[in-house]
């Protein structure tokens, strides 16, 4: 390995990366746009830093490889000019590989669109239900840089498409595709680069595939690794799938039940499609169907994914907010019904007409926010002229208050007021989390939403 490193970005995975560099004695620059506690903590730790708006290329003068935060592009200014010098340029997850030791616990990879979180964070239970010790990581989590070397016998490891583009030597034991849609493509530059990057969870020669997702399979076709298939039919013989109402196991000479599709939580096919994946992956390594379902069934799913916040009036609230794309939002939407939508933030490129076509005959009315509300209230007229829509202007998360009020005026009893944007959420909140903790906030303080329930809800 090189001795001198520039690192850029100083949030949580670029910090982590200059303790770990420092911690093996290396000569680490690095680079920020803004100060904080963190860069003090670093330089108090050895590291050379440089608060600075604008990259000076001669900060890679004296160095022999660079890390980037996985938010940089590779048309950022300091990956094109690393490129340009043939310097190595990578991410968190890569340098974790690089870093690892005799006896590292190998990788359990999971990517894709959507679900990669409640995948992972599935795959790890039912590891940690088979004996195991295991833990998720990777956009979640602890650094996989401190822990790539812990006290663990196999990692279950979310990967974005942004760490997997800038990784080149990282190769997980088996990984999983879960999804493919269009997202990221302003990062990527297009719908091919960013699947393409997506495959590099398969480098390790086993490879978990949706064979309901034809992008994915398309994907599969051209690789040499040894796939296991899923599906939410029934499966052939070598694949897993659901039968009769089970996830079943169909890879040895009989179907074996892992447990009940209506076990699997949060609900929803898509998340039934989750599990079938974390389970391949999970049998992989010796992991029984027993305890595969035991897992499934004591599972508590990560906040903000199709969670309910509310029931009152039968009326059901749904905090979604880490819908970040259509396709994301397509799962949500598709899982209730009637629904008020409540979505709009940063749409990235992506087109929303298709969603809204195929989700509109669902909906009672639609409340939009964000950025590119516009777009989304465009594609609402388009497709139902009909429907009752509001458009708020509010550039803060002020603004959910009057969200949540004009959401319960459209709604009724046993319907289901659905936080699904279908759209990023940085254009007016710290992230995600922030938008569902305010979207919850703004339900609890709603006198309707608050009032104690008056009659059950029909999709309860």
């Amino acid at each position: 390995m090189a001795d001198r490193f520039l690192v850029a970005g100083a949030r949580v995975a670029g910090a982590a990366c200059a303790e770990a560099l420092l911690m093996r004695g290396k000569t680490v620059t690095v680079y920020d746009r803004d100060d904080s506690e963190r860069i003090a903590a670093l330089a108090a730790l050895g590291a050379r830093t440089v608060v600075a708006d604008g990259f000076d290329t001669a900060l890679l003068d004296d160095v022999e490889e660079v890390v980037l935060s996985p938010g940089f592009p590779p048309h950022h200014p300091i990956a094109v000019a690393a490129r340009e010098r043939g310097l190595d340029t990578y991410s968190e997850p890569e340098l974790a590989w690089r870093l690892r030791g005799p006896g590292a616990p190998p990788w359990l990879a999971v990517t894709g669109t959507n679900g990669k979180t409640t995948t992972v964070t599935m795959l790890a239970a039912m590891l940690r239900a088979g004996g195991l010790r295991s833990a998720a990581l990777g956009n979640i989590g602890e650094p996989l840089v401190h822990a790539a070397n812990g006290p663990y016998d196999v990692l279950a490891v979310e990967l974005s498409s942004y760490q997997l583009h800038w990784s080149a030597e990282l190769t997980p034991a088996a990984g999983a595709i879960i999804n493919l849609a269009p997202d990221h493509l302003d990062w990527h530059g297009g719908f091919d680069a960013y699947a393409e990057a997506k495959t590099a969870v398969w480098r390790g020669g086993a490879a978990v595939v949706n064979l309901d997702d034809t992008a994915v399979t398309a994907l599969a076709k051209n690789t040499n690794a040894e796939t296991t298939g899923f599906t939410l039919d029934e499966p052939a013989p070598g694949q897993f799938g659901v039968a009769l109402g089970f996830l079943v196991d169909y890879t040895g000479g009989e179907p074996v039940r892992i447990c009940s599709a209506d076990e699997v939580h949060p609900p929803g096919a898509h998340n039934v499609a989750n599990a079938l994946a974390a389970a391949a992956l999970a049998r992989g390594v010796g992991v029984s169907c027993e305890d595969i379902g035991r897992a499934l069934r004591e599972y508590t799913p990560e906040p903000h994914r199709n969670a309910t916040v509310a029931e009152t009036g039968g009326i059901r609230w749904v905090d979604d907010s880490k819908a970040t794309n259509p396709h994301a939002a397509a799962a949500a939407l598709a899982a209730y019904d009637p629904i008020v939508w409540i979505a709009g933030g940063q749409l990235k490129g992506v087109d929303v007409g298709d969603l809204v076509a195929r989700f509109a005959p669902r909906m009672r009315g639609a409340v939009l926010l964000g950025q590119d509300r516009a777009l989304i209230a465009d594609a609402l007229a388009r497709h139902a002229p009909d429907l009752p829509v509001t458009v708020l202007d509010g550039d803060d998360d002020a603004v959910m208050t009057d969200v949540v009020a004009h959401a319960a005026a459209y709604a009724s009893p046993g319907d289901t007021v659905l936080l699904s944007p279908a759209a990023g959420s940085y254009d007016m909140f710290q992230n995600y989390a922030h938008r569902g903790d305010a979207f919850a906030a703004a339900v609890e303080r709603h006198p309707s939403a608050a009032a104690p329930s008056e009659e059950p809800s029909e999709t309860s």
